[in-house]
């Protein structure tokens, strides 16, 4: 029966969302409560049981206490990015080291970097002016330089810690963030270059669009006469929390071969400057340095970004929360238990079996984050009882299949189509295939290092 409820709430979650047309946080809340009475939790807490409200607000306490200061500050370093027209910067700076004839290259290169502290869609339409100015310029295919871009901007919000998602499965999967880091860069790098240059390259010789004329008079006007800030002071200050990040993982190695003790200086400061909320921190205060008060904005307009771009993570948040209420509310019922005995006893691979479930989610809500916290919840407790399995990967894992197979249920389906001028088969074409090939690559390249590490 336990297994029953699980497929049911699994379907019932989807059929809210895509059919009933539900908010996906709503539609989460739900979920878990349905969930916990068939399994048969109390209403109410008792001295043997939590009660099932009880378990939704634990799980989204523990899970937004982490993740809404990371969400907040990372949002933060975008934003100023954004602003002062760092990411564009970036761009413009490795388009002339690769080449017009390799622009493809560089712009996946450039969303790759750009989009490790930003949203998909705040990298996608910080990125796309640069896409239409390069078109322009160069008579390429739009596709040709503009699938690059998508590639690499959706690999690294499926993969790469500190997106939410990846952030919030790491803390779900208890994996190390630096090693997580190192491992989705392993895998993300080569998954996105099949799925970028090289698919790009394929299908922009068979589907060759123009830049949309309204949409590009708008967003490459006055593009060239931008006071933009120095490369190389971006590139740092995008890279800080990723590099003191690493710094807690130094750490740890260096710890276990005894050339440090964990109760001395340096190992707390490098654990704690290297925690992501204190990283984040970190770079985002420098941002409003590096990219606000030196380069002339003034205190008032740098408070006007950091309070304007708050609003726009409230969603994302309630769902991420509400998927950690689902997930709590599984693991409290004892349904997870249950599962993991299962998947034990058949020798399921825990990598594969959350690939999956994030897949087959995906494809019907068409939602990365609901589809790869739902996975994260149910996969979880089988790792725990299976020991050898890597939680690093399983975060990966999870993240992969939660990118396959975008299509109309997806904003960012509509959202590549729009701005791209394409029809929906083209779409389909672009779009669709490179986010498939995404989660197959990265799956193959997942279960490769499964074997080494």
């Amino acid at each position: 029966m336990l297994i029953v409820i699980v497929l049911a709430a699994i379907v019932l979650l989807l059929l809210l969302i895509t059919v009933v047309k539900l908010n996906p946080f709503v539609a989460l809340i739900i979920t878990a409560i349905g969930a916990g009475l068939a399994a048969g939790m109390p209403l109410l807490a008792t001295e043997n049981e939590p009660g099932i409200i009880d378990s939704i607000k634990t799980g989204m306490g523990n899970t937004l206490g982490f993740l809404a200061i990371v969400l907040a500050l990372g949002t933060m370093l975008g934003k100023m990015m954004a602003e002062s027209g760092g990411a564009e910067r970036i761009a413009r700076t490795l388009i002339r080291l690769f080449g017009e004839r390799n622009v493809h290259w560089a712009m996946m290169v450039v969303a790759f970097i750009v989009g490790i502290p930003v949203f998909f869609q705040v990298g996608f339409v910080l990125l796309i002016p640069l896409v239409f100015t390069i078109a322009k310029s160069t008579g390429l295919s739009l596709v040709k330089i503009g699938v690059p871009l998508v590639a690499g901007l959706s690999v690294v919000h499926g993969l790469v810690p500190p997106h939410p998602a990846a952030m919030a499965a790491v803390g779900i999967f208890e994996a190390d963030i630096g090693t997580t880091i190192l491992y989705s860069l392993i895998v993300g790098l080569p998954t996105a270059i099949i799925a970028g240059p090289l698919y790009g390259n394929w299908i922009g010789k068979r589907i060759h669009k123009d830049v949309p004329k309204e949409m590009g008079e708008q967003l490459t006007e006055n593009a060239e006469t931008k006071n933009l800030p120095g490369f190389f002071n971006t590139i740092f200050t995008i890279l800080v929390p990723v590099l003191l990040m690493l710094i807690a993982t130094l750490a740890d190695f260096f710890m276990e071969q005894g050339a440090l003790a964990s109760d001395s200086f340096f190992y707390q400061a490098a654990k704690f400057v290297g925690d992501p909320v204190v990283a984040l921190l970190i770079a985002a205060v420098y941002s409003f340095f590096s990219l606000g008060y030196f380069r002339g904005y003034s205190r008032e307009k740098v408070l006007k970004f950091t309070n304007d771009c708050l609003a726009p993570t409230a969603t994302i948040l309630l769902v991420i929360g509400a998927g950690g209420a689902f997930n709590r509310v599984l693991l409290d019922s004892g349904i997870g238990d249950y599962i993991a005995e299962l998947a034990t006893a058949s020798h399921i691979s825990p990598i594969l079996l959350g690939w999956g479930i994030a897949a087959m989610i995906r494809v019907a809500t068409g939602s990365a984050t609901v589809s790869m916290m739902t996975a994260a919840g149910i996969v979880a407790p089988i790792a725990l009882a299976m020991p050898g399995t890597s939680a690093e990967l399983l975060v990966l894992a999870t993240g992969s299949g939660s990118l396959i197979l975008s299509h109309v249920n997806d904003s960012g389906f509509w959202l590549i189509k729009e701005y791209f001028g394409m029809s929906v088969k083209e779409t389909l074409l672009t779009w669709t295939a490179l986010e498939t090939i995404i989660a197959v690559v990265a799956l193959v390249l997942i279960l490769a290092l499964d074997v080494v590490v």
